[in-house]
């Protein structure tokens, strides 16, 4: 039996403690990402792509808005399989973006892919009737 497997079909208080951490810890990140891309607190590298992002004025709100909206879902531990199906898409092209345009930010895309990633595994059978 893998680990996965076994952290994703025991509930025991370690693996119950582990999905806690994980899914504030994600929650945490999201809104305070979701909160800088309004109010600009914590300062960033403006690239090319990122300020004609800014020059398009609904996709920043739009991001930073679903990013709060996910992180309150995962700290409120409300509908969590909805908020991590949400969030997949973004953290793919949150990903995908510092891989191919800005390689500096791919320590905390990763670490924003890999928790999602986590936590639809340890959702999984919530997905299954989906692929059904």
């Amino acid at each position: 039996m893998s680990l996965l497997r076994l952290y994703r079909d025991n509930p025991d208080r370690r693996a119950v403690t582990y999905t806690k951490i994980v899914r504030i810890f994600l929650g945490v990140i999201l809104v305070i990402s979701g909160l800088n891309k309004i109010f600009e607190f914590i300062p960033t590298p403006a690239g090319d792509l990122i300020e004609s992002f800014g020059q398009v004025d609904y996709i920043f709100p739009v991001v930073a808005i679903m990013e709060i909206f996910i992180g309150i879902l995962l700290l409120a531990k409300k509908w969590i399989a909805f908020a991590l199906i949400l969030l997949a898409p973004i953290a793919i092209n949150i990903l995908l973006f510092h891989l191919y345009l800005d390689f500096a930010g791919i320590v905390p895309a990763f670490v924003i892919a890999t928790l999602n990633g986590i936590l639809i595994y340890k959702h999984w059978s919530q997905y299954k009737p989906l692929f059904n």
